[in-house]
């Protein structure tokens, strides 16, 4: 790496619902509501490898952390209702559909699964239209994830120590952007909703964040998922920003792992954004 001034470090979803955390580390919650005093607070939507990136992340930020200009963290945020959420949706029986569960516009035009909610009928029918003819993905059903007040949607434990460490040591805040409260259209990339609201302007276009990151000399990538979240967030990126600025994009390969199943998405978006000029690293071997 040649020298450069200003660096950043973007970090996506480096949330506890998508770490696979290790059952001796996983906290102790109380549960009220369900008279359980001691239940165990687990990963909704774990994945593989997700807490060693995230250490191995821990470990990049405490040693490069005097080097950053900035670090900018975003944070997958829903509630309970969510058109990717199994309560949306039911078939004729009144039957949520299985977490991973692919539904298509043909399944909504037949009745196959329809809104639980029928004022959202016509909307969600538009939604599924509008997915296939972006061509990125089909509609997942997730189970409930980083649910926002939840243990899921806070940051993995070994990352936040480290960006406080960062934080008071640089004098300098992380800046943390949310994405997915809108719950009639998924928000896999930081930059923009899958389908933006024109009525909701957090579902559009971030200019504040492609600014921020467009102004930098580079731009370190890491988080959860690569075949998600990382992907769509580097390919809107690079989208909107000029062409030969896409190498200023470096990602560091150990510290992002792709969803279960779907880690041909993972590796097709690697080799698409290399091919257009992004950088790929391992957290030891990065050197700027």
């Amino acid at each position: 790496m040649s020298k450069v001034k200003n660096v950043k470090l973007l970090i996506i979803d480096p949330q506890n619902d998508f770490c696979d955390i290790a059952e001796n580390e996983l906290p102790v919650t109380a549960d009220n509501a369900n008279k359980n005093p001691s239940p165990i607070a687990r990963p909704a939507l774990p994945v593989a490898g997700g807490d060693a990136d995230m250490k191995r992340l821990a470990r990049f930020i405490d040693h490069i952390g005097p080097q950053l200009e900035g670090i900018c963290v975003t944070l997958d945020s829903h509630s309970p209702i969510d058109i990717a959420h199994p309560t949306w949706w039911q078939n004729e029986k009144g039957e949520s559909p299985a977490p991973f569960k692919m539904i298509t516009a043909e399944d909504v035009r037949n009745g196959v699964w329809r809104s639980r909610d029928a004022a959202r009928q016509a909307g969600s029918l538009a939604y599924v239209e509008a997915l296939e003819k972006n061509k990125r993905y089909l509609l997942v059903i997730w189970p409930e994830h980083c649910l926002i007040g939840s243990w899921g949607h806070n940051v993995h434990n070994a990352v936040k120590t480290s960006l406080d460490r960062w934080a008071r040591s640089q004098l300098k805040p992380v800046d943390f952007v949310t994405k997915g409260a809108n719950p009639n259209t998924e928000h896999y990339s930081a930059v923009q909703a899958e389908v933006p609201d024109p009525k909701d302007e957090s579902t559009q276009l971030n200019r504040r964040l492609i600014e921020s990151l467009a102004s930098a000399d580079l731009v370190i990538v890491a988080g959860e998922a690569l075949s998600h979240c990382v992907a769509n967030t580097v390919r809107d990126i690079a989208n909107n920003i000029a062409k030969e600025d896409i190498r200023k994009l470096v990602l560091l390969t150990d510290c992002a792992s792709s969803v279960g199943g779907f880690e041909k998405l993972g590796a097709d978006f690697v080799a698409e954004l290399t091919s257009r000029g992004m950088q790929t690293s391992t957290s030891e071997a990065f050197r700027i």
